[in-house]
């Protein structure tokens, strides 16, 4: 039998340890026809020092020996992080159930009981040298997929830099424009760019959050903020483009034990606003949009409302999903990281958002966040 270590391409590496030589050489002779690198200790200090010297892929450990046993050598190993993930095998005399209860308790992940028997050896070598190859393969791919989010981190720092000062200088000229001299379409122009550069400027920030939240490097500047006064502000900030469209967005009536949440106030307030900018964009002319917030024992809602065509069952889920939303409205097409925003925000919060039917037409965004 061929038995390789996981991405190595050498041979899985076990250590035997027993403090009688006459045992050792019975191991090594029962595991002689497989491919293994076989290593011996005869004492647990030895073990210990060899393992930590070059770490073995499986240890086949006895218990009964004098100084360091094998029930202490094995505790030791398990409460090391450097060397939990290696297999231990112990092979005993004993054979009782609260010895091996004892073994197990230890964090032995297997044991085998002397006199050691060939077949039944070698498969249990071969099942736990299975896991420990499931366990570096898992390993390795999470490493992989750290590199690559520490990689798009670092990209989209760079992308922020980059493009944040022809931005900065598209609004400095916008300004210089602002003070001269222009006509009715001139300054319809401007106020286009500088949409465009404020949308375009959030959209950076957005994309450096979700960077940072997919890393787990996003550092949340909580404080205490009135939830109630940000909603309104929120509010403020849509009136005009609301008014456009004959829509009116009204914060319904509410009480409240206590309106403060501990929250990062910049980040929370974004998220209301992009719900707030969906309802309005997906509402017909002339229709509300209400928003209720409602205060549980240890949860906060905020419900925004429309009247609109409303979230298909199918897309509920997916809408929270990064740059593939689907077209919820004929002619507005939704993709991008709005919602997906919305939702990283939220999980960032300890919090939950989510979307239902706002009978008889229409959605309803809820966003929960805890009080405390």
């Amino acid at each position: 039998m061929n038995n390789r270590s996981p991405g190595t391409g050498s041979k899985p590496r076990l250590l035997l340890v027993d403090d009688l030589e006459v045992n050792l050489a019975v191991l090594e002779a029962l595991l002689l026809e497989e491919d293994y690198d076989l290593d011996t200790a005869l004492n647990g200090k030895d073990a210990l020092r060899k393992v930590e010297e070059n770490a073995p892929d499986l240890i086949l450990l006895d218990i009964m020996m004098p100084g360091i046993n094998g029930l202490e050598m094995c505790r030791y190993l398990k409460g090391n992080p450097n060397n939990q993930h290696i297999p231990i095998l112990m092979v005993t005399a004993l054979d009782t159930k609260q010895d091996l209860a004892e073994a197990l308790n230890a964090g032995a992940d297997d044991f085998i009981s002397k006199p050691v028997e060939g077949i039944e050896l070698r498969a249990r070598v071969r099942s736990l040298l299975r896991v420990k190859t499931q366990h570096d393969a898992l390993m390795k791919s999470l490493q992989v997929q750290q590199k690559m989010l520490k990689l798009r981190e670092d990209m989209a720092n760079m992308l922020v830099h980059d493009l944040r000062n022809p931005l900065n200088a598209i609004a400095v000229a916008c300004d210089l424009l602002e003070d001269s001299e222009l006509d009715r379409g001139q300054r319809t122009c401007v106020d286009l760019i500088n949409k465009g550069y404020q949308n375009l400027y959030t959209m950076i920030d957005d994309l450096l959050i979700m960077g940072k939240i997919d890393s787990g490097n996003l550092v949340l500047d909580s404080e205490s903020v009135n939830i109630e006064q940000l909603v309104k502000d929120s509010i403020s900030e849509f009136t005009g483009v609301a008014k456009q469209r004959n829509i009116i967005v009204e914060l319904q009536p509410a009480s409240y034990q206590d309106p403060y949440l501990k929250v990062d106030r910049k980040l929370i307030r974004r998220l209301v606003d992009n719900l707030i900018s969906n309802a309005i964009k997906f509402s017909p002319n002339g229709s509300p949009v209400y928003i209720n917030l409602l205060q549980g024992s240890d949860r906060c809602k905020i419900e925004v409302s429309d009247h609109g065509i409303g979230v298909p069952q199918h897309l509920r889920q997916q809408i929270f999903e990064k740059y593939e939303v689907g077209n919820v409205v004929k002619n507005v097409k939704q993709v991008g990281l709005g919602l997906s925003f919305c939702k990283a925000v939220a999980d960032s919060h300890g919090g939950h958002i989510s979307v239902r039917e706002n009978n008889p037409q229409g959605a309803i965004f809820s966003l929960e966040l805890p009080s405390q």
